[in-house]
């Protein structure tokens, strides 16, 4: 199995010290990912506008939380 999903199993685990670890560290490996995707997106010329709605989110938000970051 991958990291991801040994993680998604144990975020269902029935204790919770176990459950809450994986989902914490869920947490961090979703952030990676984005902010990754997100510099791979301004990298391939995306505007803040289609990042942000392929995130879901508003181009403000999705600026505000990336736009600091070197691309």
């Amino acid at each position: 199995m991958t990291e991801a999903t040994d993680l998604a199993a144990g975020a269902g685990d029935t204790d919770p010290k176990v459950g809450l670890r994986a989902v914490a560290a869920l947490r961090r490996l979703l952030e990676h990912l984005e902010t990754a995707q997100v510099r791979n997106a301004r990298e391939h010329g995306w505007a803040w506008q289609q990042i942000a709605d392929e995130l879901g989110v508003s181009r403000q938000a999705a600026h505000k939380k990336h736009g600091k970051e070197r691309h």
